[in-house]
């Protein structure tokens, strides 16, 4: 049995963590005609950086059915960040940042041009990446791309900022969104 000071403790650590949902944007996975092979990369990364998930999704690459889905999590209200994974490419049917700005209110897309700009350096193909980021509610919506590698890669330039991005969005103080490392 937990001590009142350990409740307490308990509380607060659960009060800091940012909460977080994973949006695959895969036909084929949602099929079941092929493996989710990052997801157990991109699950561990999330949680090795002290990020809560509380929900993990996969949908056709449908732009209706994108916007659904993000609007539905959206609407939940204790969760900060959306992760698309999948469908920011240039192939006829890539609707993820189509998707996301249907649903989101401002668009923010320097965070795109951050992730493209830092995939760049190691890989020419990163300018075809189309993801963008934005704000529906008090929750921001992000575009990682399909590859495993390249979307961890993407939240690695974007993890330095996120606690300020969600201080920000929810007008709480950065030290009550999460806990510190250590």
């Amino acid at each position: 049995m937990l001590s009142d000071c350990n409740k307490e403790r308990m509380k607060r650590l659960e009060i800091m963590m940012i909460d977080v949902a994973v949006l695959v944007i895969n036909s084929k996975i949602c099929a079941g005609e092929a493996e989710d092979r990052g997801k157990e990369s991109l699950c561990h990364y999330l949680q090795e950086h002290d990020l809560r998930l509380v929900g993990y999704d996969i949908v056709p690459d449908d732009r209706e059915t994108i916007c659904k889905h993000l609007m539905s999590l959206c609407e939940k209200q204790d969760l900060q960040v959306i992760f698309t994974v999948g469908g920011t490419g240039v192939r006829p049917t890539d609707w993820a940042p189509e998707a996301t700005r249907d649903v989101i209110e401002k668009e923010i897309p320097g965070i795109g041009e951050a992730m493209r700009a830092e995939s760049l350096k190691k890989m020419r193909t990163a300018m075809l990446s189309r993801g963008t980021a934005g704000i529906r509610g008090k929750t921001m919506v992000v575009n990682l791309p399909g590859s495993p590698k390249s979307a961890i890669d993407n939240l690695a330039t974007l993890l330095p900022i996120l606690d300020h991005m969600v201080e920000k969005i929810s007008g709480l103080p950065q030290d009550k969104i999460r806990k510190e490392p250590g």
